[in-house]
């Protein structure tokens, strides 16, 4: 005969159940209050965030000055002075090539359509000058007529292109206030708080700057990685502007999805203009394998060692992060889970039981190891 359920039991059991529910959909309540005060805040939060990311890259500059005896001020105007210089090395070894060699691509761009033209015109498309100039009659009415809406992507896209600038400004002088007075912001946070704040408040920042430090690291190590393997695919192909197009995708490597796809087909016209159809199609399959290496393989096992996050949730959280918030949501879902994982683990510990202590009329278990 089977067993009567406890109406006891399962009305306890219902009570809890409830009480778990409205405690979690409390604080679900309150994390969407937090993201949408996060969100009205955007434009303060973004450079905010850019800034840490960079100081977190110059820091150690910063931290070996400063040990020697320089000032604060000093050290940080001069490492603040000298990113500026490698970032603008960077885009000249980028543009300095490319602009003395446009001439040449630019020839190879016309070859290069005038060739799929002929291709087009042969079997099995067969397609005619007449259809192909018919074709470009409709795209030029349909551009035409959309005038308007071209006007204001130029106005969004302009006005995209001025808050980009105006971010990276605010984070530069944000980025040198942190490495001016950054090791005094947690001796001013503790004397802020009040009580029991006063210590778990900075011990959490003070990992989740390592961990941030911890992310960044391995996103350089993983965009060198992809420097190196294309740029040999490319050296290999015997494409030009290797060296260029090796530091492109290594910068690209901090914007996901978009950079690698903007450096990639930037490889693949050069090689397309230069080298022909077949070098392009060689060069896109050297891009898409290392790609594929990089987020399903390198970039979850180099994180998941340097977060502390495990592989599969460092995949899972760039999907993600790109699926509620496109590329931001991308490039902050994995330091994002990191630092949640960080707070999860901090009060772990502090709501961890204390291990029990033997009693005292109990022999230690060293005593019953023979000697």
């Amino acid at each position: 005969m089977p067993a009567m359920l406890s109406s006891t039991k399962t009305a306890a059991a219902l009570r809890t159940a409830a009480r778990v529910s409205a405690e979690s959909l409390l604080v679900l309540l309150m994390a969407a209050v937090a993201l949408w005060i996060l969100g009205r805040m955007w434009s303060v939060v973004w450079p905010l965030i850019v800034a840490l990311f960079l100081t977190t890259m110059t820091w150690p500059f910063a931290r070996f000055l400063r040990r020697r005896g320089w000032p604060p001020a000093l050290a940080a105007a001069v490492v603040t002075v000298l990113f500026l210089a490698a970032v603008a090395g960077i885009v000249a070894l980028i543009a300095v090539p490319v602009a003395s060699q446009s001439g040449e691509l630019a020839d190879g761009v016309v070859e290069g359509i005038q060739k799929l033209r002929e291709w087009a015109a042969g079997p099995p498309l067969n397609i005619g000058d007449d259809q192909i100039s018919s074709a470009f009659d409709a795209a030029v009415e349909r551009v035409q007529d959309s005038v308007g809406s071209m006007v204001t992507t130029v106005v969004t896209g302009v006005s995209t292109v001025f808050n980009g600038l105006v971010t990276a400004v605010l984070a530069l002088f944000l980025m040198f206030f942190f490495l001016k007075d950054g090791p005094r912001f947690l001796p001013w946070l503790t004397r802020q708080l009040p009580g029991r704040l006063a210590t778990d408040v900075p011990v959490v920042a003070a990992r989740g700057w390592e961990t941030l430090g911890s992310f960044v690291r391995s996103q350089a190590f993983v965009g060198l990685l992809d420097a190196v393997f294309i740029g040999l695919g490319l050296w290999f192909l015997d494409v030009p502007l290797v060296l260029p197009l090796a530091v492109l995708t290594f910068v690209s490597a901090f914007v996901p999805i978009v950079g690698a796809l903007f450096a990639g087909l930037v490889a693949v016209l050069i090689a397309l203009v230069s080298n022909g159809l077949t070098d392009a199609l060689l060069v896109l399959a050297i891009i898409v394998v290392v790609q594929q290496l990089e987020g399903n393989v390198f970039q979850p096992m180099i994180q998941s060692r340097g977060l502390g996050l495990h592989a599969a949730v460092v995949l899972l959280a760039v999907t993600l992060g790109g699926s509620l918030a496109g590329i931001v949501g991308s490039l902050l879902a994995v330091p994002a889970a990191a630092l949640v994982s960080v707070v999860w683990n901090y009060l772990r510990e502090q709501l961890a039981a204390p291990p029990a202590e033997p009693d005292a009329d109990e022999p230690h278990p060293a005593a019953a190891v023979p000697s």
